[in-house]
């Protein structure tokens, strides 16, 4: 392609994104694309898979380029997306020096979006980009979390146990629930039971039922305190999980419920209705489960929602405690869990109830 060719095709600036991991076609790509899109250059098919993984809903790019490698594990890339539930809309184009039947084939059959070969058509190659990111649904919303295919069914026994245990836990404390409602009634204005939507196993959202630690109206200042924060930022530079050290919302007698985990307890409610189970990977607020897309987290919302977990009765209310390993332990869950590790967990909950830390 002429340079006037080349200026043609790159006039327009779209603000269309693009991850690019192309050092064989640099000279002849990067001018024209940079001057069309946002690129987001990658200099080895590692550093692609770690920046994908480290991206949230919302900041995934629209177009993924990669060159075709001798060993073709680039192809093994784009199975992994492809298996992912929330990637596999991504537009994947490839890029390879020459013309290869068999790459063709496999292109096909792992859904590839397109295979250019060199020389590249450049004009060509971000005419269809546009075309493809105009006319096919990249990204998921947040609003369609709950209608992705997931399926997930408990097993019976964990079923069953979940209802026998929450059932009978909920008649023996009920006294107990009604003496934390009316002291809540009277300390402070607003509803006993705060009731929130939470995303859990498969990315289905449901009511999630908690005695209302905190002043009414709490949700609106969490901007305010983002500095309490006490997952460390230094890992990506921003965060996904909330928790605040000091927390200058919550109530005197919220302070001490939270404290010996008392305010959760209207969660075996959810756990009787099927929402989520006793052990399992806590269900999280729709800003944190937005901020959870990627190919490496999504593990977590493969296994069971539940009122404890793996993360809560190994390294809660520890202020040392990053969002790597929150994830970590959670995806781990997901992969291993199983009737025996979950009443490991029950009984861990217990010496883990008291939280020596004020988060």
């Amino acid at each position: 392609m002429n340079q006037l060719e080349a200026k043609s095709a790159s006039s327009i600036k779209h603000s269309i994104s693009i991850c690019v991991f192309a050092d064989r076609f640099s000279n002849e790509l990067y001018p024209a694309l940079e001057n069309s899109f946002i690129v987001q250059r990658e200099t080895s098919l590692n550093g692609l898979q770690a920046y994908i993984e480290n991206q949230s809903l919302f900041n995934l790019p629209d177009v993924i380029l990669i060159q075709v490698d001798k060993e073709r594990a680039c192809l093994g890339f784009v199975r992994k997306l492809k298996e992912n539930t929330l990637l596999k809309g991504l537009v994947i184009i490839l890029l390879a020096d020459t013309k290869d039947a068999r790459l063709t084939a496999d292109a096909m059959s792992y859904r590839v979006n397109d295979l250019y070969v060199s020389p590249l058509p450049v004009n060509d190659l971000i005419e269809r980009i546009v075309f493809l990111v105009k006319f096919k649904l990249i990204k998921p919303q947040l609003a369609d979390l709950a209608n992705i295919d997931v399926n997930y069914k408990p097993p019976v026994t964990k079923r069953l146990f979940d209802i026998l245990a929450s059932g009978t836990i909920l008649i023996l404390i009920s006294p107990l629930l009604l003496i934390v409602a009316i002291i809540l009634a009277f300390e402070s204005k607003g509803p006993v039971i705060f009731k929130s939507k939470r995303v859990g196993t498969g990315y289905q959202v449901f009511d999630f039922y908690k005695f209302r630690s905190m002043r009414q109206g709490a949700s609106e200042e969490l901007g305010k305190f983002s500095a309490l924060n006490q997952y460390d930022k230094s890992e990506t530079g921003s965060t996904t999980f909330v928790k605040l050290k000091n927390d200058p919302r919550i109530t005197k007698f919220g302070g001490f419920i939270r404290k010996y985990s008392i305010d959760e307890l209207p969660q075996l409610v959810n756990v009787l209705k099927g929402d989520m189970s006793l052990v399992g990977n806590r269900p999280l607020p729709l800003y944190e489960a937005e901020m959870l897309t990627s190919n490496e987290w999504t593990m977590r919302f493969l296994g069971p929602a539940g009122l404890t977990g793996l993360w809560q009765v190994s390294r809660r209310g520890k202020a040392d405690m990053s969002e790597r390993e929150r994830k970590e332990l959670d995806n781990y869950y997901a992969k291993n869990y199983s009737f025996w590790l979950d009443i490991k967990i029950l009984f861990s909950t217990f010496s883990a109830i008291k939280q020596s830390e004020k988060v």
